[in-house]
């Protein structure tokens, strides 16, 4: 049941991951991880962007995208999940509005024609985005290597963004890796907020929900930034449940106790 939190000042619910665009909250290590895979891609390279669960991914992706002119760019997002590389082929080429049926190899060979094709008739570069790259198989990993490679790799037609969680690093670290490692021009990492940034995420989230103040006491912050540690996703969730607590007290401001109370009920 959803709990009314107008009581305590919000016009809508805080700490959603429905969020318009132009309401965002960027941190500076955001912005300064999407420019430089921004500029990695201007020079018609690859990149990786390695992130915790809960880190700013998303939002660092889609601040990449924002920054890639309509006119010069077109970016496809595919979700990896694991695929073989004959699904993950199929997945790319279903981004790109093909057709995915076929054999592996016509499949690989429509792909790179289609590349080629988009960086000679139409001067676009392309770019996909492979999120969750941390579930590529090694199979599909290899085949990336070939996605890429035109010319004798002599053309810089396709860029690349691999980004995931931490396994991805290692998976790249890995010696049958290394050929598709060597492709990647710059590796973008996130990390976790600090207690400062924690604090101004929590009021910016309150103050585009409408609430003309934080409803947040000092403690409640320092307990949250203290279970959350750092980690975005999980202050969205401590921070919502504590208020639907305080909401439930009809207390005025969430405390610790609230916190408190809050964390019991979720997996963090």
């Amino acid at each position: 049941m959803k709990i009314d939190l107008s009581s305590l000042g919000f016009r809508k619910t805080p700490f959603t991951r429905e969020l318009a665009i132009s309401d965002r909250f960027t941190l500076d290590y955001q912005r300064d991880a999407a420019e430089e895979i921004r500029r990695t891609v201007a020079q018609r390279m690859s990149a990786t962007l390695v992130a915790p669960a809960g880190t700013g991914k998303t939002v660092t992706l889609r601040l990449l995208v924002s920054q890639l002119p309509e006119a010069r760019y077109s970016v496809r997002y595919v979700k990896v999940t694991g695929l073989s590389k004959r699904d993950l082929c199929k997945e790319i080429a279903r981004a790109c509005g093909l057709e995915g049926a076929g054999s592996y190899p016509s499949l690989v060979c429509r792909l790179q024609e289609h590349f080629q094709d988009a960086a000679g008739t139409d001067g676009v570069r392309l770019v996909i985005l492979l999120d969750e790259a941390h579930d590529l198989r090694p199979d599909s990993l290899a085949m990336l290597r070939l996605l890429t490679n035109f010319d004798m790799d002599s053309r810089l037609v396709l860029s690349l963004v691999l980004a995931g969680q931490p396994p991805l690093q290692r998976l790249l670290s890995r010696p049958a890796a290394e050929a598709v490692a060597q492709r990647m021009a710059h590796a973008a990492t996130l990390r976790l907020l600090s207690r400062d940034e924690t604090r101004a995420y929590m009021e910016h989230r309150c103050r585009v929900a409408g609430a003309p103040t934080t409803p947040f006491d000092a403690e409640a912050f320092e307990a949250i930034f203290e279970m959350s540690r750092g980690n975005l996703r999980a202050i969205d969730r401590l921070a919502l449940k504590a208020l639907e607590e305080a909401a439930k007290a009809k207390a005025q401001t969430v405390s610790p106790n609230e916190v408190l109370a809050a964390r019991q009920h979720l997996w963090l």
